[in-house]
C-alpha cells in the first residue's frame, strides 16, 4: 500500500479561492460544562458499527480536562480523561474516566472508545504522554488500550475494574519516530498519538488510524496519519495512510467515517503548523476512498472540507465527524465575560456542532 503524498500542490488549488468557512462563534454560542474545569478534544463512546451509542437517550462523552489556569496552555501539561453524561446541552460529570495514579504517563491525550453490543464491556485506546511522577513535562507519547465493564443505571452508567494499560503499538523508526520532543513549543512537538479504532468494513479486522512523524525526511514537517491492524498477533503497524512531507507537522485526531459505501478520512490541522510558503488554514480536512488500502482522493481537490472563518482564525479545533454527518469541536479562541486575565481567550468548553454533506470526492457544511 503506498500512502497517499498530502503535497503543496493540493494546497496550492486554495489560492484565490474562498474555502467553506464555519459560522462565526460568539460568546452566547458558547455553554460551559463545568465551572472550574475547562475541556477540549471530546469524543462520544460508539458503538462497534461506528455509532454513537446510546445510553437511555444519553450518550457517554470523554474530553481532556484541566483546571482553569490563566495560561490556558498549561491545560496540555495536566490533561485527564473525564467522562460526561450528555443529552443534548445537558452535560452531567462523571468525573475522571481512569484511576489517578492508573497510566505510565504524567498526562492522558486524545483517543477514542467503543462499546461492546451488549453494553457491558468498554474499550478506551488514548495517549499516554511524559513519565509519571516527572517534575518537569516531557513529551514521548505511548499509545494504550484497556477495557471496563460498565456500571449503574443506564443514563448514568459509567466504567469500572479497568484492566491494566497495555502499550497497543510501538514506533519503529522506520514508519513512525520515536523521538517526539521537537523542541517542546506548542505545535512542534512530535507525535505518536490519537488512536481511533474501528472495524474496516472489507476485513472485518479492528484498525486504528492515528497521529504520527515520519524519520524518512530531514524536514521539520514530517506529519503523517498511521496505520495498524489488530489480527491474529494483535496489533501491527503498517504503512502510514497519509504523508505531509514538507507540509504538515501535525495531522490530529484522524478518524474514519463510512457513508454510502465508501469510506472518509478525516483530521484536523492549524495555519501555524504548515511548512513556510504553504499558505494552509485552520480546519478539519479529509479524504476519500472505496477501501481501506487506497487508493484515496482528497475531498474538494486540495483536502479542506472547511476552514475557521477569515475573522476567528482560531474560534474552533479537533473537528470530529460523527456517523450521522454530524461535527463536534471544541471552542478554543473566543473571549467569555469573566476571563479576561487570560493572556489569550479560551473557552475550554464544546463548540456548535455543525452538519456536514458528503458527495462522493465533495464535502461541505449544511446550511
Amino acid at each position: 500500500m503506498t500512502p497517499f503524498a498530502w503535497t503543496a500542490d493540493h494546497l496550492a488549488l486554495l489560492a484565490g479561492v474562498e474555502p467553506v468557512t464555519a459560522p462565526k462563534i460568539t460568546a452566547a454560542d458558547i455553554q460551559r460544562v463545568t465551572a472550574d474545569v475547562d475541556v477540549w478534544d471530546h469524543w462520544p463512546v460508539l458503538d462497534v458499527d461506528g455509532a454513537t451509542a446510546n445510553f437511555d437517550g444519553r450518550a457517554l462523552v470523554i474530553a481532556l480536562s484541566a483546571p482553569v489556569f490563566d495560561d490556558p496552555n498549561r491545560r496540555h501539561d495536566l490533561a485527564r480523561l473525564r467522562l460526561f453524561s450528555v443529552a443534548g446541552d445537558d452535560w452531567t460529570d462523571l468525573g475522571f474516566v481512569l484511576p489517578d495514579g492508573f497510566t505510565p504517563g504524567s498526562r492522558e491525550w486524545a483517543g477514542s472508545a467503543v462499546i461492546d453490543e451488549a453494553h457491558e464491556r468498554l474499550d478506551l485506546y488514548f495517549t499516554a504522554t511524559g513519565l509519571a511522577g516527572e517534575t518537569l513535562p516531557s513529551f514521548n507519547q505511548r499509545i494504550l488500550g484497556c477495557r471496563a465493564r460498565m456500571d449503574g443505571a443506564d443514563g448514568r452508567r459509567r466504567p469500572i475494574d479497568w484492566s491494566a494499560p497495555a502499550e497497543l503499538i510501538r514506533p519503529d523508526d522506520v514508519h513512525y519516530q520515536s523521538r517526539h520532543e521537537g523542541g517542546g513549543a506548542v505545535g512542534a512537538i512530535k507525535a505518536f498519538r490519537d488512536p481511533f479504532v474501528f472495524i474496516d468494513s472489507q476485513t472485518g479486522l479492528r484498525a486504528m488510524v492515528f497521529t504520527g512523524s515520519s524519520p524518512s525526511t530531514p524536514s521539520a514537517w514530517n506529519g503523517v496519519v498511521g496505520l495498524a491492524i489488530d489480527g491474529n498477533d494483535g496489533w501491527v503497524i503498517r504503512a502510514p495512510l497519509v504523508t505531509a512531507l514538507g507540509v504538515n507537522n501535525e495531522l490530529e485526531r484522524p478518524h474514519i467515517v463510512g457513508h454510502e459505501g465508501r469510506i472518509y478520512l478525516f483530521w484536523s490541522t492549524q495555519a501555524g503548523v504548515f511548512a513556510p510558503g504553504i499558505a494552509g488554514r485552520t480546519g478539519l480536512y479529509g479524504l476519500v476512498s472505496d477501501r481501506l488500502q487506497g487508493p484515496w482522493s482528497p475531498l474538494n481537490g486540495s483536502g479542506l472540507v472547511f476552514a475557521n472563518p477569515e475573522a476567528a482564525p482560531a474560534q474552533a479545533y479537533s473537528w470530529q465527524v460523527l456517523d450521522d454527518l454530524s461535527v463536534w469541536s471544541f471552542a478554543d479562541q473566543v473571549s467569555l465575560p469573566g476571563r479576561a486575565t487570560r493572556p489569550v481567550p479560551f473557552a475550554g468548553a464544546p463548540a456548535p456542532a455543525l452538519q456536514l454533506w458528503l458527495d462522493g470526492d465533495r464535502a461541505g457544511l449544511q446550511k
